[in-house]
């Protein structure tokens, strides 16, 4: 059966919805120039609507997915005769194989069909309420973005780079990187737009623009290819994505191009982000290179608005999708978390011919000073370890290794803390938050005394540091008896953070660890017994 249009009113910001036996969504493909709704009756109208991109995002098409079953469960249900739950079951498989890369798609499908045994009821009701889930993860994982990007922008109005449709349209409703655009503009952060054409299908164009110019957004068009131009003129900040499929490296399939964004992005060292729900996530997949990417008509760029633009037999390379390398972003916000990829495989330095990193190495550049700064006092200096070229690097990559997806910030304390942290922070993309002795900071501080080997001291943290459960990854140099980095958890934990870890060059072995047993401490290097 073809969907049937439907001129009647559009809810507001809602691209599909069920009402009462039927799945409305909006024709993508009519935008900008009409806004209609197709009524969608049977799975067959929804693997049509799917694959000719009437539905298109990867969460709207998960939810499309779910609603398909719905529509499915109630058609093969008799009065007499129950559930033919094989037929459902086969609707359910063509569901699936509409289209191959997002991953979202067999996620909707499946959350329906496993209420099947209940019902079809229940099945409709497990499809409406992800539609009402959607709409509250895709608001928090706006916000989290937002509070994402404002720390890696801080203190200017941005220019905002986007790619494709990452809208209302493009999910139930909210959207995921537009919402977060949309979020950043309301709070007055946002000076302009450009948004990629997206080829073959213009959906930045088409559909971007269009919800943009609802919102009020100022925005420009932007050639794919001019993309990377843009950014040598510094005419953009930041770049926000979606994603189709995320592997568990944190490889990315998204709309054709992105990859291209990320190597230009990474080149003029502007920070890239995707911003996708947790359903995006394919954790069966070790990296992207298992991703099924979908290959599309010849036709789609061979001509323009129907009118041939090549020559007759003219053939195309027209993948839909591409996957970025998990090295190349900066960060994934979920409704969940801020997920840094890990930069560990990279080989690390070794200026001097071993592992640069390794215990054996950092021992042999740790100089002790007996008697400083008090009498019995063995006071051991990290300067020759940090002096020492490629060293620092390697040392933040190995921690970054340890602690891969676990943190969303890191504390550096006063005052030998801050050069690993620094180190790590910048290593990592990660928000760096230093914690400072008496007096040194501005406004409203949290203090938190403790005991050092040889005397007391304090320290102290703005009291807005952190958000409310941020996960923190607390960073000093050496850990002596912890009364440091104990006095750092406290702070962190009095802002409503999260401490994700510690992490320190060297362990002294003076019972720093076990008095700091609650948090996970990591030392790259431990005084022998």
């Amino acid at each position: 059966m073809t969907p049937t249009p439907d001129a009647g009113p559009l809810p507001p910001a809602r691209s599909l919805y069920w009402d009462d036996g039927t799945v409305v969504a909006v024709d993508q493909r009519a935008l900008p120039h009409e806004v209609r709704q197709l009524r969608l009756r049977t799975a067959d109208d929804v693997i049509d609507a799917v694959k000719s991109l009437a539905v298109r995002g990867a969460p709207a098409i998960g939810l499309a997915g779910g609603l398909g079953v719905a529509l499915s469960a109630v058609a093969h249900t008799s009065g007499d005769a129950g559930t033919d739950e094989a037929a459902v079951r086969a609707d359910a498989e063509r569901l699936i194989a509409a289209r191959p890369t997002a991953v979202n798609l067999e996620w909707g499908v499946r959350r329906a069909v496993a209420q099947l045994g209940k019902g079809p009821e229940a099945v409709v009701d497990e499809a409406v309420g992800m539609l009402r889930e959607d709409a509250a993860l895709n608001a928090a994982l706006a916000e989290r973005a937002c509070a994402l990007v404002e720390s890696l922008t801080p203190g200017r109005p941005l220019r905002l780079l986007t790619h494709c449709n990452t809208g209302h349209l493009a999910t139930g409703a909210v959207g995921t990187a537009l919402g977060a655009v949309i979020g950043l503009a309301a709070e007055g952060r946002v000076e302009s737009v450009l948004v990629d054409e997206t080829r073959p299908l213009l959906q930045g164009s088409r559909l971007t623009a269009w919800e943009l110019e609802q919102a009020g957004i100022p925005y420009r068009l932007c050639v794919d290819s001019a993309a990377a131009a843009a950014m040598a003129r510094g005419m953009v900040d930041c770049v926000l994505v979606g994603a189709d499929r995320i592997a568990a490296n944190g490889d990315t399939a998204n709309k054709i191009g992105t990859y291209g964004l990320a190597v230009a992005a990474a080149r003029h060292g502007i920070p890239l982000v995707v911003v996708a729900p947790e359903s995006t996530w394919d954790g069966q997949l070790a990296d992207g290179a298992g991703i099924v990417v979908e290959e599309r008509s010849a036709e789609e760029v061979t001509g323009f608005a129907g009118t041939p633009c090549a020559p007759a037999g003219a053939g195309a390379f027209n993948p839909a999708f591409d996957v970025t390398p998990a090295e190349l972003i900066t960060a994934i916000v979920t409704e969940q978390r801020v997920f840094r990829p890990s930069r560990a495989d990279r080989p690390l330095p070794e200026p001097s011919g071993d592992h640069s990193a390794s215990s054996g190495r950092i021992a042999g550049l740790i100089e002790e000073f007996p008697d400083h700064p008090a009498p019995g006092v063995l006071f051991r200096d990290l300067s020759a370890l940090y002096a020492e070229p490629g060293v620092l690097a390697a040392l933040a990559d190995r921690l970054a290794e340890r602690y891969f997806g676990e943190y969303d910030r890191v504390l550096a304390v006063e005052s030998r803390g801050f050069v690993l942290g620094a180190a790590l922070a910048a290593r990592t993309a990660t928000p760096l938050t230093l914690a400072r002795k008496p007096g040194k900071l501005p406004g409203e501080v949290l203090s938190a005394a403790y005991a050092l080997e040889y005397g007391d001291d304090r320290l102290e943290l703005r009291r807005d540091a952190f958000r409310p459960g941020e996960r923190v990854l607390c960073v000093d140099d050496v850990l002596a008896t912890g009364g440091t980095l104990g006095a750092a958890a406290r702070l962190v934990e009095e802002c409503g953070a999260k401490v994700a870890g510690m992490a320190v060059v060297a362990d002294l072995a003076l019972g720093g660890g076990e008095r700091l047993s609650p948090y996970r401490v990591e030392a790259l290097w431990e005084v022998p017994a």
